[in-house]
Formats: C-alpha cells, sequence, structure tokens
C-alpha cells in the first residue's frame, strides 16, 4: 500500500505542449507526505511480470517528477520494519523542499514485508504535515494507495478519516485502491468520503501511474486563496463590521455568517460569496450556498441560492447579491444606515462535513456623474446568441488559473489548455461599456479506459461578471454537456454591457451593468477519471468579444480610441461618465479587473486558505487604455 498526503497553493505555471501534462504550480502553505505500505501482499505479482511494489516504486518517480520545484515533500513507511506488528511506521525522510532524488532513493528502499497498519498511518501522517504559517489554511492531502484492507482494526480507518476530515480544516483524503475489489475497495472509498476526498480505482499499473499523478496534481493546482481574515458571527447582533474589501472566512455544513455592513443612499453595493470545498468531495445536486442582504426590520433586500447541480463532486460555488438604489428611492432598501450580508451553507447528510473556506467580494459602485444620461439597457444577446460567429484557427496554449485571483487572461481567440477530473480552472476577458463575452469551451476527443459498461461525466463553463455574479445563460445557453471521452461542446455569453441593466429584472441582465474583466471557469466532472487514459483531458476555448467599446455609460459616448486614433480604448466625450478614477479603478491587474478594483488587506499566509469567504470590492471608473482586448495574451 502507499499513502501521499498532499497540500499546495499554486502559483502560475508555464504552459504544456498538447498532449503533455501541464506543470504543477506552486504557492503558499501547503505541504505533502507520502505514505507508503509495505505490507506483505504488495510483493505479488501485479500481472505484468513486476510486483505491485515495483509498480508503486515506477508510480511514485512519475508523481514526483510531476511535483512543483520546492514543494515541501516527505516519506513516511509502514510495514518494512517486521514481518508482523500494528505499531510499525515510521517516517523515513521528513517533510521540507522538494528533493526529487532523495525520495526516490528512499521509496527504492523499500521491501513489502509486514502488517497494513492504515488507520495508525493515516493518524500519524496528519501529524508530519507542517502547521501553515501565522494561522492560515493550507490544502493537505493524504492520498492513499492501498492492495488491501487494513488488518490491525484499531483504530479504524473510517473513524480516523471522519476525525481528521472534520477536526483538520483544509485536509483531503484521496484513496487508489490498486486491484482491489469487494471489502478492500469499499474500506477505501468510505475513507475517501469521509475525509472530503476521492476514490480512484486503478486495476493495473498503468492505471496506478495515472490516477496517482491526478490525486497529486490536483492538490498542489489548488484554488489560491486571498483576502483580510474575517470571522462572520452565529447571530446577527455580533457580525462584525464589513468595509468595501476582500475577506476570508469559513464556514461549516448547515450554518450562517453573519456580517454587517453600511451603505449609503446613493451608491451600489455588491456581495459575493465564493465557497471553495476540496475538489471532488462528496456533494448533493441540492447542496446549495446562499447569500442575503437583510434590513433591521427583519426583511431582505436580495437574495441569491447557488447549487452544485450534480453529484458527481465538489466545485467551487459562488452566490451574490446586489443593493441597487431604485430610481425614485422609495423603497425600505434604498435608505442609508446599516444592513446585514448573511451567507448559508445547506448541505443534505452523506455530504462534505468539513469546513469550506469562502471568498467574499463588498464592492461599492458610486453613482452616475451629474448630468450624464445612461444608455438604454441591453436585455437581448443579439449579434451574441448561440449562433454568433467565433474564432477558428490554430489555437495558442495557455495555462488556466485556479480561481477568481490569479485567472488567466484572454483576448479574443482561440485558445488550448488541459483539464484533471474535478478541477475547474480560471479565465478572465476585458469588455467594456457596450460590448459582450461570447464563447465555447470544446472538450477533446481522448482515448478511453476499457470500461464494462457506459460511464457518464460531465464538462461545464460558467461566465461571472467583473463583480463575480455567475451568469445563467437566460435560456440562450446552457453551461454543461455529458462527456465520455468523444468530443462535446459547451456555450456561453452574456447581454453587452449597460448601466441601465441594473433596473431589469432577469437575472442574466440585471448584473452586467459595467465593464471590466468577465471570469470564465472550465470544469471536468469527477467521474472523468473513470473514463479518460490520459491523466488530463484537452479544452479549446474560443473566445468573442462583440460589439464597439464605448467610452462611458452615457448615450452618447462616443467609441473608446487608442493612442494611434483606432478605436480600442479608453477615450472620452460627451455623455462619457468623466467622474475622475480612484487609485484602486486604476489597479486593473488586479482580481477586479479593468473598472473594478479590489481593496484587499490579506493577512499573512491568507493566500494559503483552502476555502473562504471573499468580500470583493470594486469601483466604477472608466477603462484605461492599459486594459486592451488583447492584453495578457500567451
Amino acid at each position: 500500500m502507499f499513502a501521499l498526503v498532499a497540500g499546495a497553493l499554486p502559483a502560475p505555471a508555464a504552459t504544456a505542449a498538447h498532449g503533455a501534462p501541464a506543470a504543477a504550480r506552486s504557492g503558499g502553505n501547503g505541504s505533502l507526505v507520502m505514505v507508503l505500505d509495505s505490507s506483505g501482499s504488495m510483493g505479488d505479482d501485479d500481472g505484468t511480470g513486476r510486483t505491485r511494489m515495483e509498480s508503486a516504486r515506477a508510480a511514485v518517480s512519475t508523481v514526483v517528477d510531476g511535483l512543483p520545484d520546492g514543494f515541501p515533500t516527505g516519506l513516511r513507511v509502514y510495514g518494512a520494519d517486521r514481518p508482523h506488528g500494528c505499531t510499525d511506521t515510521r517516517l523515513v525522510q521528513p517533510v521540507r523542499a522538494l528533493d526529487r532524488d532523495g525520495l526516490k532513493r528512499a521509496v527504492e528502499a523499500v521491501r513489502p514485508r509486514g502488517d497494513t497498519p492504515i488507520g495508525l498511518s493515516l493518524r500519524k501522517a496528519a501529524e508530519d504535515l507542517p502547521e501553515p504559517a501565522d494561522g492560515a489554511i493550507g490544502t493537505r492531502t493524504i492520498l492513499l494507495v492501498s492492495d488491501g484492507e487494513d488488518n490491525c482494526g484499531a483504530p479504524a480507518p473510517c473513524e480516523v478519516a471522519e476525525r481528521l476530515g472534520g477536526e483538520e480544516t483544509g485536509l483531503r483524503i484521496d484513496t487508489v485502491g490498486f486491484q482491489v475489489k469487494g471489502p478492500a475497495r469499499e474500506q477505501l472509498e468510505c475513507i475517501a468520503r469521509a475525509g472530503n476526498g476521492r476514490y480512484y480505482d486503478a486495476p493495473d499499473a498503468d492505471a496506478l501511474a495515472r490516477q496517482l499523478q491526478r490525486a497529486a496534481r490536483l492538490s498542489a493546482d489548488g484554488y489560491r486563496l486571498k483576502g483580510r481574515r474575517v470571522t462572520g458571527a452565529a447571530t446577527a447582533d455580533r457580525a462584525p463590521v464589513l468595509t468595501p474589501g476582500q475577506y476570508l472566512d469559513t464556514i461549516g455544513p448547515g450554518e450562517k455568517r453573519y456580517y454587517a455592513v453600511d451603505f449609503d443612499a446613493a451608491s451600489t453595493a455588491d456581495l459575493a460569496a465564493t465557497a471553495v470545498p476540496q475538489p471532488g468531495a462528496a456533494v448533493d445536486t441540492f447542496d446549495a450556498l446562499t447569500t442575503r442582504i437583510e434590513h433591521t426590520g427583519h426583511g431582505y433586500c436580495a437574495t441569491d441560492t447557488k447549487r452544485f447541480s450534480q453529484r458527481e463532486g465538489a466545485v467551487p460555488l459562488t452566490a451574490a447579491v446586489a443593493r441597487v438604489p431604485s430610481p425614485d428611492g422609495g423603497r425600505v432598501c434604498d435608505r442609508a444606515g446599516r444592513y446585514r450580508l448573511v451567507v448559508e451553507r445547506t448541505s443534505k447528510k452523506g455530504s462534505d462535513a468539513a469546513r469550506w473556506p469562502l471568498e467574499l467580494v463588498y464592492g461599492a459602485e458610486a453613482p452616475l456623474a451629474e448630468g450624464v444620461t445612461p444608455a438604454q439597457s441591453e436585455t437581448e444577446y443579439g449579434e451574441g446568441d448561440g449562433n454568433a460567429a467565433l474564432p477558428t484557427g490554430d489555437p495558442r496554449d495557455v495555462r488556466g488559473g485556479t480561481g477568481f485571483n490569479d485567472a488567466r487572461e484572454l483576448g479574443p481567440g482561440v485558445w488550448r489548455d488541459r483539464v484533471l477530473p474535478s478541477q475547474t480552472l480560471w479565465y478572465k476577458v476585458p469588455a467594456g461599456w457596450g460590448q459582450q463575452v461570447s464563447y465555447t469551451v470544446e472538450f477533446a476527443n481522448e482515448p478511453t479506459v476499457d470500461r464494462a459498461h457506459s460511464t457518464y461525466s460531465y464538462g461545464a463553463t460558467r461566465l461571472y461578471t467583473p463583480a463575480r455574479f455567475p451568469l445563467d445563460g437566460g435560456g440562450e445557453f446552457h453551461g454543461s454537456t455529458l462527456y465520455d471521452g468523444s468530443p462535446a461542446a459547451v456555450r456561453m455569453g452574456g447581454v453587452p454591457v449597460a448601466w441601465t441593466n441594473r433596473y431589469e429584472s432577469r437575472s442574466y441582465v440585471q448584473p452586467v451593468r459595467v465593464g471590466g474583466d468577465f471570469y470564465i471557469s472550465v470544469t471536468l466532472g469527477a467521474r472523468a477519471a473513470e473514463i479518460a487514459e490520459n491523466p488530463e483531458i484537452g479544452v479549446v476555448l474560443r473566445v468573442a468579444v462583440l460589439g464597439e467599446e464605448r467610452s462611458g455609460p452615457g448615450r452618447d459616448a462616443p467609441a473608446v480610441t487608442g493612442p494611434e486614433g483606432g478605436k480600442t480604448g479608453g477615450a472620452e466625450g460627451a455623455g462619457a461618465d468623466k467622474r475622475g478614477d480612484s487609485a484602486a479603478a486604476a489597479d486593473s491587474g488586479g482580481a477586479g479587473g479593468a473598472g473594478w478594483a479590489v481593496v484587499a488587506a490579506a493577512g499573512a499566509g491568507a493566500a494559503a486558505m483552502a476555502a473562504v469567504l471573499a468580500v470583493f470590492v470594486y469601483v466604477r471608473g472608466r477603462r484605461r487604455a492599459a486594459v486592451r482586448m488583447t492584453r495578457g495574451s500567451a
């Protein structure tokens, strides 16, 4: 048996060539400890003329080569020192900066010999991992690879996994069954489910190497968190006061978190909460995240609920709400004063029981400048509908980010990437006043493993506004498609950006009311690990930004003109919003992108949180010439 414990927050990676695994990314407070079981059964032939241990050594070597430089990694073995003994577990290489040669030598020295104390080894492996610095939350993953079940009985592996998964924030336990079935497989599935992870089946040596690569890479490429730590209250009267900015918190199943926010009578306020569970962890179709703005009279101004809408495994989930002052200022929620942001997580029995981090975005958008008459609202997709012409030609390689905070910027064009089962990749596309984003995601034709019956997973995408409001497609687009290894595609887009969209009622129109970076997420379902022969599958994005960009929200705002007189960026004119940009609004390179600014005072180690509630602040402003539709192209 073999176990791997990993944790990392990734940094941007170099682009990989098509058909080859992309380089893993590292950063933050993650760590990994491999726990190799040298039980006697690992000396059996695996069907290829090699022992299971020899195949495990080769798989570990492949995994180590694919880990990012410097990634803290150690090695623990059990069953290696004596023929019998349920306390036979030992750390042979402490967790420290990655030493590939040292780890390979240590693995090579292991010989299958003893018993399989899985429960005790899981407990010790968790203790081997260093605590994240400065109170941050780091993703830590235990990847257990076994050819059988625990034969020691105590401590019971499933109970250990449940305790670790519930008490250790950011801990994840994945399991790989190497030529197992019956009770052994059931135990490994139970460990993964209780430990907020996934079970991977490996019927042969090739599958073992493939599944180990997937699990380790998924850990190293986890969502990068950003923001200032805050602790939401369990009751409204104890809610901490938030000012515009980006914050991090955690939330457990069935919990409500309260935060106080102060609104003036004129500004639009937006709040978005992103929950970041461990990718692929157990969820139900109806498990949900809800955000709500309440006023002191115990009524509410706005509410939004987002569900996973699938049960293959957890992915990042964002719900967003806004307080938009009405034109006549006559509603209760138009009044200046203190309001409450409520974030609630609902989970069914059997779903992931771990605490999830959240990223919360509290944004304040000033009203229009005096004398500016806004252009009319844009409620139809128009030329950006499901039949819109999209770019063709050879794709350019790109590597998507891990979340909103490091989303990779794309311009119009054709882009190629690779995605793991259970993984979500992130991109951002700048679009200004009067423009709309339209795109497709194509999931590649991939060789598949032999299967006794048909297996289907899914591919999905979501488009978000600069304030992180998820757009639902308005009946024109559907954000997911079945995937079985054959080519599949999904299309998505938004309506044109118009200031007056804020007064529309339709959920796919109302949030599209300011220009900036529109975010794209691309997800491959967890069950694709049972389908595809390669560790990752290819994806192609065809991205278009349609419409002539205007210099402001006014109905008479001229087209944007660039430095050479072309219509490509930032000029002002009659009808443009001439309100001066704040220093924050000028920071178009932040998570909010053009026209939106992040005010984030990230505490030390905050980027290492595994699940967070982020409050994101954005300030409306004209797009600067530095922000172009093609800026950041690979």
